[in-house]
């Protein structure tokens, strides 16, 4: 059995600034690798993550998954330092409260950023970290999807169009980068975030939908990352929820 040991490993999270991101980071260092946060907006907060990250050498960059041109410059930097990529999380997502009825209120502005951000900004990591994921033994990616893609409640209907898409995509992209190349999507439900717990009647409501008892915290996503990392070498286009058993 191959035990949760990422000891020496490279991996890239993008949104590792952000709530769950940075859960996710510190997962991944706890366990020995090498951690590449990625952010776009506070280059101050995305310095702070890493600096609080064990081990190391880390890095934090900021860069937009919006940005094709950055990444691939980012990738060849990541070589130079590193020499290798073992895992890519697509985390980076953007959304805004819009109830579904409210047809008008989703612009078209808004739904273009939504799919370039949730869904063009995981496809385009994957084009610009892919040779690097192909190296020696093969890495693997996982995107962050969310349970809005099964249940078709979200914080808006481009949002979840975009969730479901990414589970569509991880699907296709696992018979595109097999053998080389594992991927998959992990489906949070309700996590306990500064986002989530904005409007504490939604926080409430939403936990209590969840069947197990302890609410979701940001290490559990990355805590399924790891294991899909490390001991799921068989599996390959499976979207697995992480979400207290909703």
């Amino acid at each position: 059995m191959n035990e949760m040991n990422f000891n020496g490993k490279t991996a890239v999270v993008t949104g590792g600034s952000g709530g769950i991101g940075s859960g996710i980071c510190r997962v991944l260092a706890q366990a020995g690798g090498h951690v590449v946060v990625i952010g776009h907006r506070s280059e101050q907060k995305i310095q702070a993550v890493v600096s609080s990250l064990p081990g190391g050498p880390h890095m934090g960059v900021q860069v937009s998954v919006e940005d094709s041109s950055g990444l691939t410059e980012l990738a060849g930097k990541i070589e130079q330092k590193y020499g290798r990529l073992d895992l890519l999380v697509n985390n980076a997502a953007t959304t805004k409260l819009v109830p579904h009825d409210d047809l008008d209120g989703l612009d078209d502005e808004l739904i273009d950023r939504i799919f370039r951000v949730n869904l063009r900004g995981p496809f385009a990591c994957v084009r610009a970290f892919r040779n690097l994921l192909e190296k020696d033994d093969g890495g693997v990616v996982i995107n962050i999807t969310s349970e809005a893609a099964f249940t078709g409640k979200g914080s808006n209907i481009a949002y979840v169009a975009s969730k479901a898409g990414l589970n569509s995509m991880t699907m296709t992209l696992a018979r595109a980068l097999a053998p080389k190349v594992r991927v998959f999507a992990v489906a949070p439900g309700f996590v306990d975030t500064g986002f989530v717990s904005r409007d504490p009647s939604w926080t409430k409501a939403a936990a209590a939908q969840a069947i197990l008892e302890n609410p979701l915290q940001p290490e559990d996503i990355g805590a399924a990352i790891l294991s899909l990392t490390t001991i799921f070498r068989q599996s390959t286009g499976c979207v697995i929820p992480v979400d207290g058993g909703k």
